[in-house]
């Protein structure tokens, strides 16, 4: 007869705690579980189900498109700015879809986390994980967008992944943060509106980096998304390609949300079931 496995429950320690990786693949099944429920109740009892994934970032493009492109005669460096800012809007969508969820999630599973114990960073990284559905879509209409203005992509299509995945990272780590400051003080999902719309248009989403000064485009690589959104835009329709410093800059900062925001979650993830 097996014995089974015994699980130790302690307060954390002094210092910085454990990021519970090794604990969080224990539960991988959990996690996959999660995101799924996560996928299926984002779209019940909805008329449109998953096209709302499709018409957010597309009828976006078209505000974008009618009052920056038309009227503002914004550059979209030599493409269509219809096509220009959709590719855009596929990353940031992504990333803005995650981080309000994710900000939210350890609240809405309050009851869950009160009646049993597993790795509580399962939670909103499965809520992240579930706007890779909404990802999928709209990069699939991308490809049609980019089939009709007959722009082919390059070989560059292959680093796509790259930006994607630091665009996940972000999303996390901000998440991450948010989750648990939510806890404490309720008042941060009404911040949490506020704080992604100004960081949408300190995104180079509707306008292109290219008009900023060379000297300022490394400093802006401290908004990762700024690399995240010129580097999909350069993989995807060959814009102008950015410094590889304002990339490793955007790289280095999404990092350190990330890493910053997994240890105040575990540091705070005890008092969760006491607050929540």
């Amino acid at each position: 007869m097996t014995e089974r496995p015994v699980v130790r429950i302690e307060p954390p320690s002094r210092g910085l705690p454990s990021l519970g990786l090794v604990e969080l693949w224990e539960y991988r099944e959990l996690l996959f579980f999660l995101t799924w429920r996560d996928i299926r109740v984002r779209y019940q009892q909805t008329v449109l189900g998953a096209a709302w994934a499709i018409l957010q970032p597309l009828f976006t493009m078209i505000v974008f498109t009618i009052f920056f492109g038309a009227l503002g005669n914004m550059p979209s460096d030599g493409v269509p700015y219809a096509l220009f800012s959709y590719t855009a809007l596929v990353p940031w969508t992504f990333f803005a879809a995650g981080l309000t969820q994710s900000s939210q999630s350890v609240v809405g599973r309050a009851d869950l986390i009160k009646k049993v114990y597993f790795p509580r960073l399962a939670i909103p990284i499965s809520t992240v994980l579930g706007c890779a559905v909404d990802l999928a879509l709209a990069f699939v209409v991308l490809l049609g967008l980019m089939a009709y203005y007959r722009v082919v992509p390059t070989t560059a299509m292959l680093l796509m992944p790259l930006f994607v995945a630091l665009s996940f990272i972000v999303a996390l780590g901000v998440g991450l943060w948010l989750a648990a400051l939510n806890v404490q003080y309720r008042d941060v999902r009404y911040v949490v509106p506020f704080l992604t719309q100004f960081w949408m248009f300190a995104t180079p989403i509707a306008y292109p980096t290219s008009l900023l000064p060379g000297h300022w485009r490394t400093l802006y690589g401290l908004n990762p998304m700024a690399g995240v959104v010129d580097g999909f835009r350069w993989a995807m329709i060959g814009t102008g390609t950015p410094a590889p410093i304002t990339w490793f800059v955007s790289a280095v900062m999404g990092l350190a949300i990330l890493i910053s925001g997994t240890y105040y979650f575990r540091r705070t993830e005890h008092t969760f079931a006491d607050v929540a």
